[in-house]
């Protein structure tokens, strides 16, 4: 689904876009995403740094390995 929105650009930032793209919404759709998905790879690696981090999670994570292997060459 797709919003019609009012932005405001400066003039030299509506220049650059217009250089660079024969549609304007279409260029600023996809710089966005590209942002959009740079900053949840990154809050994605912050996620596995802080599991990777914390022993709790890690002593669990070593007694399900245990478990799921538990009986399957039986």
């Amino acid at each position: 689904m797709s919003k019609k929105v009012s932005i405001t650009l400066d003039d030299d930032i509506l220049d650059f876009v217009d250089r660079l793209a024969s549609n304007r919404s279409s260029f600023i759709n996809a710089v966005l995403s590209q942002e959009k998905r740079r900053i949840l790879m990154k809050e994605l690696e912050e996620a596995y740094k802080d599991q990777a981090n914390n022993p709790e999670l890690q002593e669990e994570i070593s007694a399900w390995d245990v478990a799921v292997g538990d009986g399957l060459n039986a």
